[in-house]
C-alpha cells in the first residue's frame, strides 16, 4: 500500500511533467527565453531590437518545420520575433497566449529585416536554449535547459542574476526559483505506477482529466476542418469506413492523428503536453478516451486509465531524456496501451505485456523532427497501443526470445531507452545533417 507521502510524491510528478501548452514545445521554448529576456531589458527601462538564439541540435530538428500558432508560418525565427512582440514568460509554454495582428506585422518585419538571429549551440546537451535580446545599448540573456519551461540562468549585461554561468552544466534543472526533480529521482517502476493508478484517491488525480478536455477539443477542431495533412480526417471519413471500419481501432487512429494534424499546423488551442511534448500528451490521452467512449467507460476508470497512460510515458521518458532520436509517439503510444488495458480491468500482468508487446514492435522508428507528418506516425503508434493491448488482455506477450525483449519489462524499458538515447546518436545527428542541407 502506498503512503500518503509516497501518493503526493508521484502527484508531484504528475504535475510537473503534464501540463498545456500553445504550440510545438520546442519552438515554444524558444519563445519562452526571448520573452524572458525581453521582459529583462524592460524592466530596466530598455526596449529590445533584436535578438540571437543558440540551441541545442534536437531544439533545431523539432523546431524547422512546424507550425506557429495563429501565424500561419514554421519555424524558430518567427516563435523568437513574436515572443519580442508579445510573448509573457508567465504564461509557461502558453507564451504567444496573447499573439494579435499587430504583433504578427511587428514580428514578420522583425524576421524580414535580419534582426533574429538563430545559432546551432556549441553543446552536446539535447535540450539547450540561450536567448540574448539587444536594445540599443544594453542586453540580456536567459538560457533554458533540460526541461522546455526550466530558466535555469539570466544575466543583464552580462551580469549573472541568479547564477554562475561556468556551473551551469551541473545546476540543478529546474525552473528559477524551485528546483525539479528528475523523473528518476522519483524511483518508480511499473508495479508502482499500476498500484498509484489504481488507489489514489480519485479527488487527488481527477485533475488529470483536463488532458482529455484539452486534447479531444484539438481532435474535434481538425476533424470538422482542414488542417495540416488531414491524416486524422481522411482516416475518420466515412468514404473510407469499408477500409478502416469504425471500431476502436479506426477511431483512435482518427481521433489521435487529427489532434496531432491540427497541432503541428498552428492551431490555435493549446495542447496538453507530457514530458513536454504535446504530441506526446496527445497520443498518451486519446486512445484511451476514445477507448473509454466504445468500452462505457466510468469518468472514474477514465481518470485512473489517464493517470496509468501519463506516468507510464513520463517513467519511460525518464530514461530517455526530454529529446531523443527516437520518435516520442513510441513511448507515449506505449502509454496509451496500458491505459486500455487498465479500462478493461486488466491486472499488473497484462499491463507489462502490452509494454512488452510496444517495444517489442515499434522501438526504432526515428525522430526527423516537428513536422505535418508526425500525424502519420502517431496514427502508426495508435494502431500498434490497441494492438498490443488487446494481445495482451488475451495474456498474449512477446518473449525475451525476440530482439531486445528480455523476461522482466523494467529491463525491456532500459533496453528501450539505450537504443533511443545512446545507440541512436548517430542517426539522430545524421537526420539533422540531411535535414539541414536539404
Amino acid at each position: 500500500m502506498l503512503t500518503v507521502d509516497r501518493i503526493n510524491e508521484i502527484i508531484e510528478l504528475l504535475k510537473n511533467e503534464v501540463k498545456p501548452a500553445l504550440g510545438c514545445t520546442e519552438p515554444m521554448a524558444v519563445s519562452l527565453a526571448v520573452a524572458k529576456s525581453c521582459e529583462l531589458l524592460r524592466q530596466k527601462g530598455f526596449e529590445p531590437v533584436r535578438v540571437v538564439v543558440e540551441v541545442s541540435a534536437n531544439i533545431l530538428k523539432n523546431g524547422m518545420g512546424v507550425g506557429i500558432p495563429g501565424v500561419g508560418m514554421v519555424g524558430l525565427h518567427i516563435a523568437a520575433a513574436l515572443a519580442l512582440t508579445c510573448g509573457k514568460s508567465s504564461y509557461g509554454l502558453e507564451v504567444l497566449k496573447d499573439i494579435d495582428n499587430d504583433a504578427i506585422e511587428k514580428a514578420k518585419a522583425l524576421v524580414d529585416e535580419g534582426k533574429i538571429v538563430i545559432d546551432l549551440a556549441k553543446t552536446d546537451l539535447k535540450l539547450y536554449i540561450s536567448a540574448q535580446a539587444y536594445s540599443e545599448t544594453h542586453s540580456a540573456r536567459s538560457i533554458i535547459k533540460d526541461n522546455h519551461d526550466s530558466i535555469v540562468y539570466q544575466e543583464i549585461d552580462g551580469h549573472s542574476i541568479d547564477g554562475e554561468l561556468d556551473k551551469l552544466e551541473n545546476c540543478s534543472s529546474g525552473t528559477i526559483s524551485n528546483s525539479r526533480k528528475s523523473t528518476l529521482d522519483y524511483a518508480l517502476d511499473v508495479k508502482t505506477i499500476y498500484e498509484f493508478s489504481k488507489t489514489a484517491p480519485i479527488e487527488k488525480i481527477e485533475f488529470i482529466e483536463e488532458s482529455a478536455t484539452l486534447n479531444y477539443r484539438l481532435a474535434e477542431e481538425a476533424l470538422n476542418g482542414k488542417f495540416g495533412l488531414n491524416v486524422g480526417r481522411t482516416l475518420y471519413s466515412s468514404g473510407h469506413s469499408e477500409i478502416f471500419g469504425s471500431g476502436l481501432m479506426a477511431r483512435t487512429m482518427a481521433v489521435t492523428s487529427a489532434a496531432c494534424d491540427a497541432r503541428m499546423s498552428g492551431c490555435t488551442l493549446p495542447a496538453m503536453s507530457n514530458s513536454g511534448s504535446g504530441n506526446q500528451g496527445i497520443t498518451v490521452t486519446l486512445p484511451v478516451v476514445v477507448a473509454a467512449q466504445e468500452f462505457g467507460a466510468s469518468r472514474e476508470e477514465l481518470i485512473r486509465a489517464l493517470t496509468l497512460s501519463h506516468l507510464i510515458a513520463i517513467y519511460i521518458k525518464g530514461f530517455l531524456g526530454k529529446l531523443s532520436a527516437l520518435c516520442g509517439c513510441v513511448i507515449a503510444s506505449t502509454g496509451s496501451a496500458c491505459g486500455i488495458v487498465l479500462l478493461k480491468g486488466g491486472t499488473i500482468e497484462q499491463v507489462s505485456y502490452a509494454i512488452q508487446n510496444m517495444i517489442g514492435n515499434i522501438t526504432g522508428m526515428v525522430c526527423d523532427g516537428a513536422k505535418l507528418g508526425c500525424a502519420l506516425k502517431v496514427a502508426s503508434g495508435v494502431s500498434s497501443a490497441v494492438q498490443s493491448a488487446v494481445l495482451a488482455l488475451d495474456n498474449i506477450s512477446i518473449t525475451h526470445n525476440d530482439g531486445i525483449i528480455d523476461d522482466d519489462v523494467e529491463k525491456s524499458i532500459r533496453n528501450l531507452a539505450e537504443i533511443g538515447s545512446k545507440g541512436m546518436q548517430v542517426t539522430d545527428k545524421m537526420i539533422l545533417d540531411i535535414m539541414i542541407c536539404k
